[in-house]
């Protein structure tokens, strides 16, 4: 279903036609506003099946420390980035405190949709630990327009149990008197055309996939990649891609 990097989040589709030069568009913009150089200190919090810290540790020449709780994705994360100076913890995000040292960046990428309400701001407490001084820290989420505190019951039993959408007030009440927002960038129709190309890629799979599972897990997926599609293009959910710092830098010339 995925692209060749496997990334499981939203694709950056400006000057892209396929999947995968959006997806490679989307680490390019992660990069940038992150104003990466080589030797810096990467911490990512929800590190998926390894694209980003592949793509961070052998374009930019970074050491990456990526915590993740999923046994399987870690495993093939680890493979993934051998030869690279990338360490994949197979532990929760909170573990990340014990770190030595700060990090130069800080990145998560469809994690803080996993977090829940209750630990928003001790999410933002431990960037904030764990950011060095003029560093800068990335945040992509998917978010609701109001703030609330439960998901669809239907996505939760069936495809993300726990998850919950964040909104831009519970994210700025998380992060007040801890870090200064430099940029806040709304992706949303993106996630619309991914979810499409999702879905072309999961049904033109099914003749192989169906001796796998069985005809209700296909309505099943299909309903969620399309209901998902359709929040993003009715605008009822957004994709955000925010820049936090500590408030030291000089200025932070938005990205482009």
């Amino acid at each position: 279903m995925l692209d060749a990097r496997m990334q499981y989040s939203c694709a950056f589709w400006e000057n892209a036609t396929t999947l995968d030069d959006a997806q490679l568009h989307k680490l390019q913009l992660i990069a940038r506003k992150l104003r990466l150089a080589p030797g810096m200190r990467v911490l990512e919090l929800g590190g998926g099946f390894g694209g980003l810290a592949h793509f961070l540790a052998s374009e930019y020449q970074c050491e990456v420390v990526s915590y993740s709780i999923s046994e399987q994705q870690v495993s093939y994360a680890r493979e993934l980035c051998r030869d690279l100076p990338v360490r994949f913890e197979l532990a929760d995000y909170r573990h990340a405190l014990h770190e030595p040292a700060p990090f130069d960046r800080i990145v998560s990428v469809g994690f803080l949709e996993h977090v829940g309400y209750r630990n928003y701001r001790a999410l933002a407490e431990l960037i904030a630990a764990q950011l060095a001084p003029r560093g800068l820290c990335l945040l992509q989420t998917i978010g609701a327009n109001h703030s609330e505190t439960h998901t669809d019951p239907w996505l939760d039993r069936y495809i993300f149990p726990g998850g919950m959408l964040p909104s831009l007030a519970q994210i700025g009440r998380a992060c007040e008197g801890l870090l200064v927002l430099e940029d806040l960038h709304n992706l949303g129709p993106h996630y619309d055309r991914t979810l499409m190309a999702w879905h072309r890629n999961f049904t033109r799979a099914w003749p192989t996939l169906q001796f796998n599972y069985n005809d209700r897990f296909f309505r099943m997926w299909t309903y969620y990649l399309l209901s998902s599609a359709a929040a993003f293009r009715a605008r009822t959910q957004q994709l955000w891609q925010l820049v936090f710092s500590h408030g030291d830098l000089p200025g932070y010339v938005r990205v482009t």
